[in-house]
C-alpha cells in the first residue's frame, strides 16, 4: 500500500468520486458506482484480512469512523474478533447509564487500591449522574445530561465535581468500546460549563531548610508515640500517607533494611522496596516495644486497624504548621534537587514516580535501590542536623564580577 501523504476531511467527502479512498490506519471511505457512501475498515483478524463495515456516512461521521476503527484495531490486535464483538453489540439492547456504570465499577474492582476508594467511585456517581440520567440507555444520553449533571456542583464542589466528570467519562468510554456509542460525550464538555475559580489543590509542603527543626519538635511534643514515630517515618521515606499508615510487620526486612510495599497498596500497581536509613531502623524498633510486632507497625488503639487517616492532619493542627503531611514528599524532592548531586532517576525512583516515557522506561532496568540507600541515609542525616551544621547544605553565593 502506498503511503497515505494526506487524510480526508469532512468538506471533501460529499465530491469523492467512486472508488475506495484511504484515510490512513486501515479505514477506507467507499464511494459505489449508484452513489452510496459507508466506510470500511481494512484489518487481520488472527492473521487473515478482514473487511469490516462500519456503517454510512448518513448515520457515521469521519470522526465517529475514525473512533470506531481504533477501538477495532485494538481489539484485533489483542487477538479478539472485532466482527463477533460488532455483531453482539447490535444484537444486544444498550444498557442505561447506571448499569453500564455498576458493570464499569465491578470490572474495575480487582484495581481498586482500597474499598473506600472503590465505594467513593460508585457513590459519586449515585449521588450526582443517577438522578439526572441514571435511567437513560446509554446511546441516548446528551451532552445536556452531563451538563445538568455537573454544573449544579461545578463551581461550588469543584474537586468533586472534576472527579464526577472523570468518572463519567470512564464509563462513556467503556460504552464506546462496546460499541453502544461512537463517542464520548465528556470529551470537550468542560468549554461548555463556566470556569472553575480554584486552581488545582497542590499539597502545602514545608521548606526543607525547617525539616531538622520540624522533627526535633515532633518528638517533643504530646502526640501518641505511634503516631509520632509514623510521623517521622514517612517523612524520612518520602512514603505515601496510606502506604505508612498501612504498612505490616511482613514486609520488613531487617537483614537487608528494606520496607517493600507490595504492588497493591502502590499507586502505580507495582511493588515499592524503600531502602531503611539507620534511623528508619531505629523506628521501627521502637514501634516494635508500643506492640505485639504483628499486623500494623503503626496500630491504632482499635485492635487490628491501623492509624486513621486522621492523625497526621491532628497532630499539624496542634503544632500550627500550614502544612500537610503528603507536602513532605514535596519537601524531600527540592532538598534533593537543591541540596545534592543525587541524579534525577534515583530521586524520582525513591519517590516512586515511573521516569519518562515508555522508551525511558524500558530501558531502565533497575530500580537503582543501592544508589537510593545512599540517597536516604543522606536525607536522614540532614534531617537531624542542628542549625549551626545546615551552613555546610548552602549552596555559597557567586560574586558578583
Amino acid at each position: 500500500m502506498a503511503r497515505l501523504t494526506k487524510r480526508l476531511t469532512d468538506k471533501g467527502l460529499r465530491r469523492r468520486p467512486p472508488g475506495l479512498h484511504p484515510d490512513g490506519d486501515g479505514l477506507y471511505f467507499q464511494v459505489s458506482s449508484g452513489g452510496g457512501k459507508s466506510w470500511i475498515l481494512r484489518t487481520m483478524i488472527r492473521g487473515k484480512r478482514r473487511d469490516i463495515g462500519l456503517g454510512g456516512l448518513s448515520t457515521v461521521s469521519l470522526a465517529e469512523a475514525r473512533s470506531l476503527a481504533e477501538t477495532y484495531r485494538k481489539i484485533a490486535r489483542k487477538g479478539g474478533d472485532p466482527i463477533a464483538e460488532r455483531d453482539k453489540v447490535q444484537a444486544d439492547p444498550p444498557p442505561t447509564f447506571e448499569a453500564a456504570a455498576r458493570m464499569v465499577h465491578q470490572d474495575h474492582s480487582p484495581t481498586w487500591r482500597n474499598p473506600k476508594h472503590s465505594a467513593q467511585w460508585i457513590n459519586t456517581l449515585s449521588e450526582y449522574a443517577f438522578p439526572v440520567f441514571g435511567a437513560k440507555f446509554v446511546d441516548q444520553v446528551t451532552s445536556t445530561d452531563i451538563m445538568n449533571a455537573l454544573g449544579p456542583i461545578w463551581t461550588k464542589k469543584e474537586e468533586t465535581a472534576r472527579r464526577v466528570r472523570q468518572r463519567i467519562g470512564t464509563v462513556m468510554d467503556w460504552v464506546k468500546a462496546r460499541g453502544f456509542r461512537s463517542d464520548n460525550l465528556v470529551e470537550g464538555i468542560k468549554k461548555g460549563l463556566p470556569k472553575q475559580k480554584s486552581k488545582p489543590n497542590h499539597h502545602a509542603a514545608l521548606p526543607y531548610s525547617g525539616i531538622p527543626a520540624f522533627i526535633s519538635k515532633v518528638r517533643k511534643g504530646d502526640s501518641e508515640a505511634s503516631t509520632k514515630l509514623a510521623l517521622e517515618f514517612l517523612i524520612l521515606t518520602a512514603a505515601r500517607t496510606t502506604e505508612v499508615l498501612e504498612a505490616h510487620w511482613d514486609e520488613i526486612n531487617f537483614d537487608k533494611a528494606a520496607w517493600t510495599i507490595p504492588a497493591g497498596r502502590m499507586k502505580t500497581n507495582r511493588a515499592h522496596a524503600v531502602p531503611l536509613s539507620r534511623r528508619c531502623l531505629e523506628i521501627i524498633k521502637e514501634a516494635k516495644t508500643l506492640s505485639d510486632g504483628k499486623g500494623y507497625i503503626f496500630p491504632s488503639r482499635q485492635a487490628g486497624k491501623p492509624l486513621s487517616n486522621g492523625v497526621f492532619l491532628m497532630l499539624l493542627r496542634r503544632m500550627k504548621v500550614s502544612v500537610t503531611a503528603h507536602g513532605f514528599r514535596s519537601t524531600f524532592r527540592d532538598w534533593a534537587a537543591e541540596q545534592t548531586n543525587f541524579p534525577r532517576e534515583v530521586v524520582e525512583a525513591s519517590l516512586a514516580h515511573r521516569l519518562g516515557d515508555a522508551t525511558e522506561t524500558a530501558y531502565l532496568r533497575t530500580d537503582l535501590f543501592e544508589r537510593r540507600r545512599k540517597l536516604m541515609e543522606t536525607w536522614a542525616s540532614f534531617s537531624e542536623k542542628t542549625d549551626s551544621q545546615l551552613i555546610s547544605f548552602t549552596r555559597p553565593h557567586r560574586r558578583k564580577s
